[in-house]
């Protein structure tokens, strides 16, 4: 499928910001686009969710959503992603080696995702399994995510409606609540709603964790240098997302009309993709863009996404950072690759930059 790409940080700015670059596939793709099924969750509820529609459905989905986001709550939010840390470095700590994706950065986003909707115990391993089968790292298994993102749809549903029947101090019951009060989320809206933040929230916390861990151990310098000074936890959390964030692209573009940018004519229905990983590298943007530097300050990268579809969670995954990174090094000071750093993987996966595991060994030098 004849598809375009731009890499330059402007370029992205563009495409993620003029509406004449839409995220409603459903509704501007052409034919070859629709054919090839790349139409996001088609024949789901996720199909007309908050990431892939246009305002002005957009504008009143994502104002209902944030209308649940109060700062009681994101200070609540706090105390559990530590509470989940702190009780996955103790099982961590059972251990010699273990898996950072697995048994690290999965636990806490799933854990800390499980505890903010108000998920039961009983479904957090279903719903890692869920969600490890919608992003699969084996490209062999890609045959499984159409189910997987079935399940998480009913689990949504689900959730939605023991919250509905018992409502708790969550964000699915806060967002029912919000749906009752003057103009109202659908039922579909309100499931499409918790099931993409389950699926946004879990996996692309997972991968930056893991992605930053590398990065720290990589860079020695810089893992003392936020030990020995816990104040830049923020500054690092933007740094390590722009030197390797999880999102490697933005969802697909397609445009509305016939449209140029960069000197290039693009059709109207032309699928685009903007490489975010690429645009926080452009020497254009930054200085020295290949260094990892967790002091650094300066322009802000588009790690998150840029424009009215910037990640309704940022602020969530900024606060899982700041707190899971730092602390897997406080925690484990002597932390090192158990494996040689040449045999590291990532998924096969063009949208979504994730290490398929990453053994580390808590007190002995053992990788390379």
């Amino acid at each position: 499928m004849r598809t375009w790409m731009v890499t330059r940080f402007e370029d992205v700015r563009t495409v993620l910001s003029d509406p004449r670059y839409s995220t409603e596939s459903i509704t501007w793709g052409n034919d070859e686009f629709r054919d090839a099924g790349l139409v996001i969750a088609e024949g789901t509820i996720l199909e007309r969710g908050i990431s892939v529609v246009d305002p002005p459905a957009h504008t009143r989905l994502r104002r209902l959503a944030m209308s649940a986001f109060t700062t009681r709550r994101v200070e609540q939010w706090r105390q559990t992603v530590h509470t989940v840390v702190h009780k996955t470095l103790e099982d961590c700590q059972q251990r010699e080696t273990f898996d950072v994706m697995d048994d690290y950065a999965g636990e806490v986003s799933a854990g800390v995702l499980g505890v903010i909707l108000g998920f039961r115990i009983e479904r957090h391993r279903e719903l890692v399994t869920a969600l490890n089968e919608a992003f699969p790292s084996d490209p062999a298994l890609i045959d499984r995510a159409p189910a997987a993102f079935g399940r998480i749809c009913e689990y949504a549903a689900e959730l939605v409606a023991d919250k509905r029947h018992d409502p708790a101090d969550d964000l699915t019951s806060a967002l029912i609540q919000t749906s009752d009060e003057g103009e109202r989320l659908s039922a579909d809206e309100l499931t499409g709603l918790v099931a993409a933040m389950i699926m946004g929230g879990s996996d692309t916390v997972r991968g930056f964790i893991g992605n930053a861990a590398l990065a720290l151990l990589d860079h020695p310098d810089q893992s003392r240098l936020l030990l020995s000074n816990p104040d830049l936890a923020d500054g690092a959390v933007e740094e390590l997302l722009r030197y390797e964030g999880a999102l490697s692209t933005a969802l697909f573009r397609v445009t509305t009309e016939e449209t140029e940018l960069a000197g290039t004519r693009l059709p109207a229905g032309a699928p685009v993709i903007a490489g975010l990983l690429a645009a926080n590298r452009d020497p254009r943007r930054f200085d020295d863009p290949e260094r990892l530097d967790i002091t650094r300050t300066g322009p802000r990268h588009v790690g998150f996404g840029h424009g009215l579809h910037n990640c309704i969670g940022a602020a969530l995954a900024r606060m899982e950072g700041a707190i899971a990174i730092p602390a897997l090094f406080q925690r484990f000071p002597r932390l090192s690759l158990a494996v040689p750093r040449d045999e590291l993987r990532y998924i096969d996966n063009w949208a979504i930059r994730r290490l398929v595991a990453l053994p580390v060994s808590r007190s002995e030098k053992s990788g390379g």
